[in-house]
Formats: C-alpha cells, sequence, structure tokens
C-alpha cells in the first residue's frame, strides 16, 4: 500500500501539488479561525445558581435556599459534585458536571429543575438564577470607570455606577462572544423613601399603608382606541412616577378632615443608594480611592483572542458616547497576556525551526535537501493546525509549545537521506526524469518501513497522555493530540510530499565533491567507532555501570520536588487580602487603599492597584466584605527595578505589606486564583477541607491543623477560614406578647426588614433607565436598633403597639458562611 502511494506521488506530481497547495490554504484559513489562549481551560464542568436574598443571615440561607436546592439538583444525572456556599444574603450552589457533559445539556437540566427548587423555598426570600456561560478563564477584560482630571466633582460613585450599567454595559452585552458583564463597585442608584415614624404614628399611618399608596400611584393603563374616521385615537394613561416631586405627591390617606395626606408629609423623598456588599478601589500615582469597574466575562468555548479584540472594538466605540469627562480604562486584558504566551511560541518554533534547518544542512551536505526536509516544517505544522481547529483543540503555550520538529522531520529525513546515498551509489552522470523518478522510488521503498515505523513508535509515546482524564487530561491532552495531528501530517507528506519533491527539485548530476559535511563526519566515525568497538567488548562493565547510573537517577529523582506544572507568569499579580471576621465594608476599603498606597509608592514596577472587595453585582466569586482580590498591575519585567524576579518582588512586597495592621495578604495571579476556586472550590494552591456536623469542632480541628500546617518546609500564605465570628444583633419575638396583639411573625419581620434593608415599591423610569423605588426608614431613624424600638405596629384590629413593650434583642456571634459539599454517591456537609 505504501509503495503504491509513494509511486502514485512520484508519478502524479500536478495532483501532489495541488493537494500540497489546498493543504497549504486548507492551514492558513484554520490558522485564522483557531482559537487562541494563553493556557488550555482547565475548569470543570459546572453550572451555577445564584440567590440573593439580602434580608437572610447564613444560617436562614443554608436552611431555606442552599440546602433545597442542593437537594432537587443531586437528582440530575451525569452529576459528579453539588457544592454550595451560604452566605449572609447571598447562596452559591456549584454543579459539578462529568467532563464529556454537554454544557447546554446541563444548563438545561438545571434548568428544568428550578422550578421544582423554587416551589421549595419560602415565598419572596430568593429567586434562584443560573449564572453565565463562562469559565475560571472567562474573565478576560476588565476595566474601570473613572473621571478626567478636574471632573472629579462632576461624577461621583453614584453616577459612574448608572454609566456603566445603562452605557458601557448594555452596549458591551451584544458583543459576539459576550456571555456577561459583571458591574463591580460604586453606588446603585435608588429612590429612597426615607419615613420618620413619628409622623406616622401622627397621621395614624403604618408602613402597609405607605406601601399601598405606593404600588397604586405608580401604573400606566390603556383604554383601547376610539374610532373617528378617517383616524383610530388610542387612549393610554400615563401614572408612572418619572421624578421626585412625582412620589411626594402621592396621596397615602385622607385625614378625617378630608384633607389628605400625602407622601413628603410622613417621609423624605431623595436619590439614593441600595446597601453595598461590594466595593472596588483604584491607586495610581496621580489618585486614589473608590472607583467603578465591570468584568467582561466570555462565552464557554469562544476564541478568547477574537473575543477580546471585538471588546476593545466596541470599547472605543462606547467612549465615544460617553459623557465629557468621564473614561474607560482596562487594567486586566486578555490578549496582552495571550500576545506575550503567543509571542513566546512563536519564537522558539522560529529558533527552533532555524535551528533544525541548519542541522539539516550541515549534516546532509546539500542544500537541496536540507530545504526539502525543512518545507516538512511548515506544511506538517499548518496540518496540524487545521485537525486542531477540527478538533476543537485551542492554540496555547502548552498545544502549540510542545512541538519538537526534530520528531516532525524524522520521516522526511530517511527519506531524503536515503535517496542521497542511492544517488551517491551510482555512476556519475546526470539523470533523465524518468530514471530521477526511478531512483527516488527505489530508495524510498527501501527504508518506507524505517520511517513508518519511526513516526508510529512516537505516535505511540502519546497514548497514555491522550487517555488522562480530568485537569490532568485537560492541561495536556491538547500537547499530546496537537503533536500527534503534526507527526501525522509529517508521515502523510514523507510519503506523499517528499519523494515528489525529492524527484523534482533533488540534482541529477550524480557527481559527488567532498565537501565540509563528508569531512565532519569522518571526525566523528573516526571517535565513535573506537568507542563502541571498547563497549562491545566490556559489556559486563558497560551494563553493571548503566544500572548503576539509573540507580543514580532514581535515587535523585526521588529527592526532588515536584508540582503539576510550572506556573506561567501572567504577568501581574492578584492578593488574596484578608480582614478579620466581621470587619465592615468601609473598614476594608480603608485597609485596603492603605495596602494600594504603600505598593504604588514603594515599588516604582506598580503601574496601579484595583481592589474588589466583597461580591459584584452577578456573585460568581461570593466573597464576604472582609475579603477582597488586590490586582497589582506591572511594568513590563524589563523595567523592574526592586527585584528582577516574581518571588524576588513578591518577598519584598510581602514585608512592605506588614505596615498594615490585622490584614492577611496571599499572592498569586489573577488566572491562577479564579482557576483554583471553580475547580475545587478553595483559592489557594492546596485545600484541606474538614467535614462533619459541629461548626465549633470543625473550626478547632481546622485551627490544630493550620498549626501542623504552618511547620510544613515551604509552606507560605496560610488562610484558615472563618467558619464563626460574625457579629450581630438578634431580635427575639416574643410569641406571647404578639399573640395577646393579635400580631403575626411577618408583620414583625416587615417591620425590621423595612427600617434597615428597605423594601421595593415599585420602578422609577428615567427613559430607558429603571431604579427602586425603596421604602425604608430615613437615614436619622436607623442609626442604631434603639431607633427601630421606636416603631409602632399596627394590630389587624387597628390599634397600634410600640415596638420595644415586647421584643428583647441581644447580640452573638453567628456563623460566617455554610459550605457543603455532596459527592457523586453518598451525601457529606461540612
Amino acid at each position: 500500500m505504501l509503495n503504491k502511494i509513494i509511486q502514485f506521488s512520484i508519478k502524479n506530481k500536478l495532483i501532489i501539488g495541488l493537494f500540497t497547495l489546498g493543504l497549504i490554504i486548507w492551514g492558513i484559513y484554520s490558522l485564522k479561525k483557531l482559537p487562541i489562549d494563553a493556557v488550555p481551560d482547565i475548569t470543570n464542568n459546572q453550572v451555577q445558581i445564584i440567590t440573593l436574598s439580602p434580608s437572610l443571615a447564613a444560617q436562614e440561607v443554608e436552611r431555606l435556599i442552599s440546602f433545597p436546592v442542593e437537594q432537587v439538583m443531586s437528582t440530575i444525572p451525569e452529576i459528579q459534585q453539588v457544592r454550595s456556599i451560604s452566605r449572609f444574603g447571598l447562596s452559591v450552589v456549584t454543579i459539578v458536571f462529568h467532563d464529556d457533559v454537554d454544557i447546554y445539556w446541563a444548563r438545561q437540566q438545571v434548568n428544568e429543575k428550578l422550578a421544582e427548587a423554587k416551589n421549595n423555598i419560602p415565598a419572596d426570600l430568593g429567586n434562584p438564577e443560573i449564572s453565565p456561560i463562562s469559565t475560571g478563564l472567562g474573565e478576560i477584560y476588565q476595566y474601570v470607570i473613572h473621571p478626567k482630571p478636574g471632573y472629579e466633582q462632576q461624577y461621583g460613585a453614584r453616577e459612574l455606577r448608572s454609566i456603566q450599567d445603562w452605557i458601557v454595559r448594555r452596549q458591551l452585552l451584544g458583543t459576539p462572544g459576550v456571555a456577561e458583564v459583571n458591574s463591580f463597585g460604586g453606588l446603585l442608584k435608588q429612590y429612597e423613601i426615607g419615613l420618620d415614624p413619628d409622623k406616622l404614628r401622627s397621621y395614624d399611618l403604618s408602613i402597609t399603608d405607605v406601601f399601598t399608596a405606593l404600588e397604586n400611584n405608580n401604573r400606566n393603563a390603556g383604554g383601547a382606541y376610539i374610532d373617528k374616521k378617517p383616524n383610530a385615537y388610542f387612549i393610554r394613561t400615563e401614572g408612572l412616577v418619572g421624578n421626585i416631586d412625582d412620589i411626594n405627591k402621592i396621596v397615602v390617606k385622607n385625614s378625617q378632615t378630608g384633607t389628605p395626606v400625602l407622601i413628603r408629609d410622613v417621609a423624605t423623598v431623595e436619590i439614593g443608594h441600595s446597601i453595598r456588599y461590594g466595593a472596588l478601589t483604584r491607586t495610581t500615582r496621580e489618585s486614589s480611592g473608590e472607583a467603578v469597574g465591570g468584568i467582561v466575562m466570555m462565552l464557554k468555548g469562544a476564541n478568547a483572542n477574537q473575543v477580546v479584540k471585538e471588546v476593545k472594538s466596541r470599547i472605543d466605540r462606547i467612549s465615544k458616547t460617553l459623557p465629557e469627562g468621564v473614561v474607560v480604562e482596562a487594567f486586566l486584558d486578555r490578549s496582552a497576556l495571550v500576545d506575550r504566551a503567543i509571542g513566546t511560541v512563536a519564537k522558539n518554533l522560529v529558533e527552533g525551526a532555524l535551528i533544525v534547518i541548519f542541522v539539516l544542512v550541515l549534516f546532509l551536505g546539500n542544500l537541496r535537501a536540507g530545504l526539502i526536509v525543512a518545507s516538512v516544517i511548515p506544511l506538517a505544522m499548518l496540518f496540524a493546525i487545521a485537525m486542531m481547529n477540527l478538533f476543537g483543540v485551542s492554540g496555547n503555550l502548552m498545544s502549540l509549545g510542545a512541538i519538537d520538529f526534530g520528531l516532525i522531520v524524522d520521516g522526511a529525513v530517511i527519506i531524503v537521506e536515503a535517496t542521497m546515498h542511492h544517488l551517491g551509489m551510482r555512476n556519475a552522470g546526470k539523470l533523465t526524469q524518468a530514471e530521477m523518478d526511478d531512483e527516488v522510488y527505489d530508495s524510498a521503498v527501501k527504508i518506507r518501513s524505517a520511517a513508518a515505523f519511526g513516526e508510529i513508535i512516537i505516535l505511540i509515546v502519546y497514548l497514555p497522555i491522550l487517555a488522562l482524564t480530568g485537569i490532568e487530561g485537560k492541561m495536556f491532552r491538547p500537547m499530546a493530540q496537537t503533536v500527534s495531528f503534526a507527526i501525522l501530517g509529517a508521515f502523510i507528506l514523507s510519503m506523499t510530499y517528499v519523494p515528489m519533491v525529492s524527484a523534482l527539485f533533488l540534482s541529477k548530476n550524480t557527481t559527488h565533491q567532498r565537501n565540509f559535511s563528508d569531512r565532519m563526519m569522518d571526525f566523528f566515525h573516526k571517535h565513535y567507532l573506537p568507542v563502541i568497538k571498547g563497549a562491545l567488548k566490556r559489556r559486563m562493565l558497560v551494563t553493571f555501570t548503566a544500572v548503576g547510573l539509573l540507580a543514580v537517577s532514581i535515587f535523585a529523582f526521588s529527592r526532588m520536588g515536584g508540582e503539576f506544572i510550572p506556573n506561567l507568569e501572567e504577568g501581574d499579580f492578584a492578593v488574596e487580602t484578608r480582614l478579620l471576621t466581621g470587619s465592615s465594608l468601609m473598614q476594608t476599603v480603608d485597609k485596603v487603599n492603605q495596602a494600594s498606597d504603600i505598593l504604588v509608592k514603594k515599588f516604582p514596577e506598580v503601574k496601579e492597584v484595583v481592589g474588589k472587595i466583597g461580591a459584584a453585582e452577578i456573585p460568581t466569586d461570593p466573597m464576604p466584605m472582609e475579603a477582597c482580590d488586590l490586582t497589582i498591575i506591572l511594568k513590563d519585567k524589563d523595567e523592574w527595578v526592586s527585584a528582577s524576579t516574581r518571588e524576588a518582588l513578591t518577598e519584598k512586597m510581602s514585608e512592605a505589606l506588614k505596615q498594615v495592621p490585622g490584614v492577611s495578604f496571599g499572592f498569586s495571579q489573577p488566572i491562577q486564583l479564579r482557576s483554583n476556586e471553580l475547580i475545587s472550590g478553595v483559592r489557594q494552591d492546596i485545600g484541606i477541607k474538614i467535614f462533619g456536623d459541629d461548626l465549633e469542632v470543625l473550626t478547632d480541628l481546622s485551627k490544630k491543623i493550620g498549626g501542623i500546617v504552618s511547620q510544613v518546609d515551604g509552606a507560605r500564605d496560610l488562610y484558615l477560614e472563618q467558619a464563626e465570628g460574625l457579629p450581630q444583633i438578634v431580635v427575639h419575638i416574643n410569641r406571647d406578647r404578639i399573640a395577646q396583639y393579635g400580631l403575626s411573625v411577618e408583620t414583625v419581620n416587615q417591620a425590621v426588614n423595612a427600617a434597615f434593608a428597605g423594601q421595593s415599591a415599585g420602578l422609577v423610569y428615567e427613559g430607558e433607565q429603571r431604579y427602586d423605588m425603596v421604602v425604608r426608614l430615613s437615614q436619622q431613624n436607623r442609626q442604631g436598633i434603639d431607633d427601630v424600638k421606636n416603631i409602632y405596629i399596627t394590630s389587624p384590629t387597628g390599634i397600634r403597639y410600640r415596638w420595644n413593650s415586647w421584643p428583647m434583642y441581644r447580640s452573638n456571634s453567628a456563623p460566617t458562611r455554610y459550605n457543603a459539599r455532596i459527592p457523586n454517591a453518598g451525601s457529606s456537609w461540612d
């Protein structure tokens, strides 16, 4: 079969030439379509369910939301693991599927189960939603929105957040390949109706009366149409509120004298903001403080390089529509990392190809023969790229960086060298094309088994890598696939293209003159032959020496350190920052600004520092308010002056940050940090999980394990997750007293919720923008729990009771979060 292929290739040079041209066209087309990224996406196959419930503590979130969702989702087939995080006001349930499951099928199964999960969650406590279709490598573009110098007073945190939500985010969402744009930081604008308890009591009104009035006075309606020939006149009412003045004029009730009591009589209406659970800070050499940002999340499986280009193009257009004095500026751009990674790959490939070509020409002693063999390299690469695009293998540092050109040209070298040797055995003279074809055919047929088996043996070496699964498979299988594609292409070319082009372009003049290559090979033979003969005479000595070296190598290998894969230098640092459990948002902001100032002022390498505190608008990364991801944007490495290596710079920064008291810092990298959390649920490289039902016991055990781990050589940046210690004020409801007054728990809960968190009573539309209209106690009447004691609760009989006459208050320490994990077989919680 191989003989016939070789003969066909030599006899039908035009057909093989056309096939080669087709391969070039196919390869170039595939190269333009090939997904490009820095590293393989090793994130497991998962779907997240996010539920926001601002009024619930961690215990209630776990009991009323996370647990019902977990139980419903655990019945879905092909699940590998279910885990959850329950924090104050937030539940995130992560369902991990097997890697071979289609993500859209998985999301469909989860979506079908969501209806059942919602039925198991008490009404008005939360609405579970599926997170965007993205992965740990999906955060491809992160930016901040800030005013230009001189416009700081014109654009505050609330105005910038509105610009992000209604101008920047809205236009970015239409970008191909973008799954979601996650807003971070700033103040979410609301129309705040601040109630005055004393005025409510003086007008004999309750909070429920205010809600009813707002809902009944914020609607539009239609009245069909009137047929008036030749026109039809459609009728509609405009009853939606559009500004503060409209809200102030809403009638709550009419007094006994007929005088209307308006909203402005019992409340202060103003532009406010929602309660924050996250913030974003930005520190440069010119300015520092809070900012507003966004995270562009790429659709899973999309071409990162192409999507970033589309996002940048869209950002350029969006910048022209922004209000004067506002700037959108990227601080993390995946294309920079991709360019560095692909640049490294391209540099290595070019250098490797040049070295191979030089060695081929040098050892073959024939420029034409060397170029023929070298031409296999780009053709095999184009074939590999075409196959990568066909099988969905992305181009990255792992898949492309592992290509060895020596392996690729192995078969071609054998064919060409055999041809050169066969021609050298002939008498001096000039061959016709037919004679040249026969010579190439005879030499290729004699050696084709060696060429074929050489390539097959190399392919067999990569079969174990192709059998890897899980994270290992996602990391290393693209490398094995790419190398296999390249070797397969080289094998096909060595049986078709190489014989054809050898017969066509090799010199037909068989007269040979000794050259530098011949003299060099004579030199090697002169020293090589005595060594071989000596080794054959002393077989036992050579054998024992080899065994001894093997034993020494095994011993040395057992003492070497090991890791899954060397860390890719992303070019920037991500610092996991933690304050004491229960720290407030503003306390975290102050500490982060302090740390950022130190980094910017002491290290010239730092361009800017961006801190993402707490949770974003879509909390796919559910951090508490005392946690922050500090992103340190660095200059190019050739501009570093404080240190020459990443490790040394990390040490110096860690030492400098010790000036910030009460804060722990753990250094990592942005992609590495995010990928670790999505894969295992922990951000660190190594995580130890303890399973059990008693949080106090688990906390004690974690402290003991932390003490042991801290003594291990090489362990650093140790972080102990605090499961308890969240300070809270508990309002204990005396059921005997509320039964005596004829009140319900729901009435009491509504009073607490409206007093501090606030409740939405509708929407206010400003053109296409819409904002919540929230009812809560006014700022001066919600400074502390004592203010709530002055609220009056209205019983069903219309009698009003003072709040502080019957509840009890106590302060205690509560769990900060609940983690749960349900593996694919059995159940266990931690």
